[in-house]
């Protein structure tokens, strides 16, 4: 057998073995919804009642597993508001970004899920380390452990990303939301202070990482402290941090007259739902809110979401 025929057949192999062991994050020819994404796999238990799920997070096309997602919810003692309405999937799929990393395949411990906004109230009366605004109201967090895994291991590794919130107070176990960046040790939780109040740490999130022009996109608040504040209706998409560099106005899809929409509640500041322009390049952008209505002084005059990156429309 001569050279280029040995040379061929290695290169055939060597092309077979690749492909059947490329690693997933690899082997996916789209980009996932979010930045984070472990491997679609979650098996999660809440240790007070028990309830637990063993899912596989996405469809074959690519799409959420309602279902899968509808599991989560019941571990996390979430009822939902109405069809879609879910514990934060972006929380879910960075949830097993870091497992996967950490313990791939292990179970996860959920010590705290969803909070209703009087159980989070009873708590902090107990004299539990319980924030006012707490984002397990959100339905963006959870406490969680690992067995075998050391807690403030983790919170460093995910401290590292610079992606979340993450919280550890001492042991195996951590705290971990899909709010804003920051980190904490039970020193520096600050949850006895007043830094929430009049609204100033609301977090603005959509609802996905990635989206294609055209797309439908959800908008939330949380970490309000008081409700009766108002939103322009007109989101302005900009292309920098500082929010100097603005692209383009958004309409807000919305029932009520005038330009101002008032958000009376939680479920109201959950789905603030726009379409993106069907013309809009690729690329990375936030989406900034001018309120319009500001039942305080010190609230802020207007707010910006999280990243997110807009798609070629293929």
């Amino acid at each position: 057998m001569n050279l280029s025929k040995i040379l061929q057949k290695f290169c055939l192999l060597w092309c077979f073995f690749f492909f059947m062991f490329l690693p997933p994050a690899l082997a996916q020819s789209k980009p996932g919804p979010f930045f984070l994404m472990g491997d679609g796999k979650l098996h999660i238990q809440n240790v007070k009642t028990q309830q637990e799920a063993e899912v596989g997070l996405l469809l074959p096309d690519g799409s959420f597993d309602e279902s899968a997602l509808g599991r989560i919810d019941a571990v996390f003692g979430f009822s939902g508001q109405g069809k879609g309405d879910h514990i934060s999937p972006r929380l879910i799929f960075m949830l097993d970004y870091f497992t996967d990393l950490v313990a791939p395949g292990k179970v996860i411990f959920l010590t705290s899920g969803y909070r209703s906004p009087e159980y989070n109230d009873n708590l902090k009366k107990a004299g539990g380390i319980v924030a006012k605004t707490s984002t397990h109201m959100d339905g963006l967090a959870l406490d969680f452990f690992i067995e075998g895994i050391d807690g403030k291991g983790l919170w460093e590794r995910i401290r590292e990303k610079n992606c979340c919130g993450v919280g550890h107070y001492g042991g195996k176990e951590i705290h971990l939301d899909a709010s804003r960046p920051r980190f904490w040790e039970a020193a520096t939780s600050k949850v006895n202070t007043n830094e929430s109040d009049y609204n100033r740490r609301m977090f603005l999130s959509t609802d996905l990482d990635r989206y294609r022009p055209g797309q439908g996109l959800r908008l939330s608040f949380s970490s309000v402290s008081h409700f009766g504040f108002g939103i322009r209706k007109k989101a302005v998409l900009i292309t920098d941090p500082e929010g100097n560099q603005s692209l383009t106005e958004i309409e807000i899809q919305a029932q009520s007259n005038g330009d101002c929409l008032t958000i009376n509640d939680r479920q109201t500041s959950h789905w603030i739902n726009l379409i993106l322009p069907k013309n809009i390049k690729e690329g990375r952008y936030r989406l900034l809110l001018d309120f319009c209505q500001r039942p305080f002084a010190q609230m802020p005059v207007n707010i910006m979401s999280n990243e997110i990156e807009i798609l070629s429309p293929n």
